[in-house]
């Protein structure tokens, strides 16, 4: 009964050594949380308006380090960002032996400049693209086409972060 307590305290040290072991071994690897991006200038303009810039637009209200000017007081901003184009592509991968649509390949493309209002490219002319798979069946189609919607969704949250990242790419103006 004796050398049964005695182990007691000496299992709850190896655990306590143990716990703070790992805790170390956590705090030593570079893991951290990904932190609000920083900018280099501290308002912008984003020029157009579609599902993905009003995305956009809502992420960089997030951040809380940028204010969004209208387009019309553009010429006051730090930088302009201006989407050159938004393309929803659909191409046919794969087909059955009677021709019929099987699988589908989604693609939206977005592309992008970044410049001063005095004209100084910050970012050349640069695309950012996203696809997806989508598996079709024609008994279920309009289930599909709503499928089709959340993945173009889906990529356009994707889109709006990598701009972000490219934004917070910059360093001077």
């Amino acid at each position: 009964m004796n050398t049964r307590n005695a182990s007691l305290p000496r299992r709850g040290f190896l655990l306590g050594l143990t716990a703070v072991g790992a805790t170390l071994g956590l705090a030593g690897c570079g893991f951290e949380l990904r932190k609000a991006p920083v900018f280099a200038f501290k308002t912008l303009s984003v020029e157009g308006n579609s599902a993905l810039i009003n995305r956009l637009r809502r992420d960089l209200r997030a951040t809380g380090t940028v204010t969004l000017v209208p387009k019309e007081d553009a010429k006051t901003a730090d930088a302009v960002l201006e989407i050159l184009g938004e393309d929803r592509d659909r191409f046919v991968i794969s087909t059955n032996s009677a021709g019929q649509l099987r699988e589908l390949q989604l693609r939206l493309r977005v592309r992008f400049n970044l410049h001063t209002p005095g004209g100084k490219e910050l970012l050349a002319a640069s695309e950012v693209s996203q696809t997806r798979d989508l598996s079709f069946n024609e008994t279920n189609a309009l289930a599909k086409e709503g499928e089709a919607d959340l993945l173009f969704r889906d990529m356009q949250a994707d889109i709006a972060q990598q701009l972000m990242r490219r934004l917070a790419a910059v360093k001077s103006l």
